[in-house]
């Protein structure tokens, strides 16, 4: 029980990273995320309210260091 809060709260947020590094577009990043996480809605592998929203605090905490991150790029450059 406790391993699925843990992935919960930092696989989102990591696959928001990589898909904004693989698109280089952060919100299409978050919509491939979010795809991910209601087909994982869908097929019973998220089923309690209390995972879900560890799962958009996650998605939100990795927009938002997608966003720290394209800055800080865009800086150096």
């Amino acid at each position: 029980m406790a391993i699925e809060y843990v992935s919960a709260l930092i696989l989102p947020g990591l696959l928001v990273l990589l898909f904004t590094r693989v698109t280089y577009n952060r919100l299409i990043g978050l919509v491939l995320t979010v795809g991910l996480i209601a087909a994982s809605v869908y097929k019973g592998y998220t089923n309690t309210f209390p995972l879900i929203v560890v799962d958009a605090f996650s998605l939100t905490a990795g927009f938002w260091l997608a966003s720290k991150i394209k800055q800080r790029v865009f800086k150096k450059t």
